[in-house]
């Protein structure tokens, strides 16, 4: 990585990207559908320059690291680090004014990720991990993040973004797992799986979601001892169908009951 102080680095990267977007949150700006006339798919003023900010910087400090983004595509992703960014994950969130957005800033090194970063700026909040930890940063002071551990999938609090996202067999397959819990809540995009990874939630199962949604969660789930995959338990990293649990034994259950 060379001499370049790491969290050093990614702390300016969620500093300057909030900088950058937050001036935008709760005011008059401009939304565009870039779905091409399927499900909504909004982006904003503010996305594009969160995510231009971060790229300069990585540009500027590592220029042999590739970069993944949700605004403007990928470059030199065959190099062994690659960023991974999603400058307002949450976009439908941010545009209603409901600050349950956030900055993810992923970093993989020869396709794995190994360091996550969820920044929320309005609140003052980051979650972060590096896969054998996870530390949250924000009001109250700094902490150790840790997945609760509960019972049963019976006792179990499931988080997604919407049931209506899931279609088909899918929807089926949701609805089973949802059958079984304790309290479902939908909402929430980035901030449900730092909300797992913090003791709050036990299960986040969601379906049709692009790397850049979930690769820099990935180290900060598992640094605060969960498990996430796809659902059928192979890697989250691209994306697709995730499910992500507080507990090897709540994980095997809900890939128990996705599968039917």
């Amino acid at each position: 990585m060379g001499a370049v102080d790491f969290g050093a680095f990614v702390a300016e990267l969620a500093s300057q990207s909030g900088q950058a977007i937050l001036p935008f949150f709760r005011a008059h700006h401009v939304t565009e559908d870039k779905s091409g006339g399927g499900v909504f798919d909004p982006v904003t003023e503010a996305d594009r320059a969160g995510e231009s900010v971060m790229r300069h910087l990585i540009k500027r400090h590592f220029p042999a690291h590739g970069v993944l983004g949700e605004e403007f595509g990928s470059e030199n992703t065959e190099a062994e680090y690659v960023w991974v960014l999603d400058p307002i994950d949450g976009t439908r969130a941010f545009i209603s004014g409901i600050p349950v957005w956030g900055t993810l800033i992923g970093l993989t090194r020869q396709g794995v990720p190994v360091y996550g970063m969820m920044h929320q700026p309005f609140s003052g909040e980051r979650y972060s991990g590096d896969g054998r930890q996870a530390r949250y940063e924000g009001p109250g002071g700094p902490r150790k993040l840790c997945t609760r551990s509960v019972p049963d999938i019976a006792a179990a609090t499931l988080m997604t973004t919407s049931p209506g996202l899931f279609q088909g067999e899918e929807a089926s397959a949701f609805a089973r797992v949802e059958s079984q819990v304790r309290l479902s809540r939908y909402g929430c995009d980035c901030y449900a799986y730092c909300m797992l990874a913090a003791g709050h939630v036990d299960l986040v199962i969601e379906s049709g979601l692009k790397p850049y949604d979930i690769v820099a969660l990935i180290p900060i789930i598992e640094g605060a001892g969960g498990v996430v995959t796809s659902w059928d338990g192979g890697s989250a990293a691209g994306g697709g169908r995730i499910v992500a649990a507080g507990s090897k034994a709540l994980h095997q259950a809900a890939l128990a009951l996705l599968a039917g």
